[in-house]
């Protein structure tokens, strides 16, 4: 399994929402853009997919921009990826859109099943409050953990 740079840099995008947006001040795209060095362009798209989802919310207007639509304890890591991503797999078999033909008789399922619980479990075990919490204490090197 491969986390894209839409994975990664749809972390980003709530990430800095929630370090630098509130509900009184809404973060401009163009400012999320040049703090996490991301395009602008290539952020409107994934913008795009996370109000869709319900994680952020926009405010037209003078003052107006992106935030948060819950709180950062309320989204975990697994939503946002699965927003950008898809649902999350290491192999394509276990989704039961690519159902195998041969799943009654492989032996190997229950070992790629159970893994691929265990990860989800992790991502899932992290919220962005979580993330917003290492970041304050200055714990870089497990936010880098989770974002790679």
């Amino acid at each position: 399994m491969k986390i894209s740079t839409k994975g990664r840099y749809g972390l980003r995008v709530l990430l800095d929402l929630a370090l630098h947006g509130s509900n009184d001040n809404p973060r401009m795209l163009r400012d999320v853009a040049n703090s996490q060095d991301i395009s602008e362009k290539y952020l409107s798209r994934l913008v795009i997919d996370l109000r869709r989802a319900g994680l952020i919310s926009s405010v037209r207007g003078a003052g107006g921009g992106y935030k948060l639509a819950r709180p950062p304890k309320m989204i975990t890591v697994l939503n946002i990826l699965e927003v950008m991503e898809g649902p999350l797999g290491i192999i394509d078999c276990l989704n039961q859109s690519d159902k195998c033909t041969k799943s009654k008789y492989c032996s190997s399922q229950v070992l790629w099943s159970q893994i691929n619980q265990k990860v989800r479990n992790v991502f899932s075990e992290y919220t962005l409050q979580d993330l917003l919490d290492l970041y304050h204490i200055g714990n870089f090197s497990a936010i880098a953990e989770v974002l790679v």
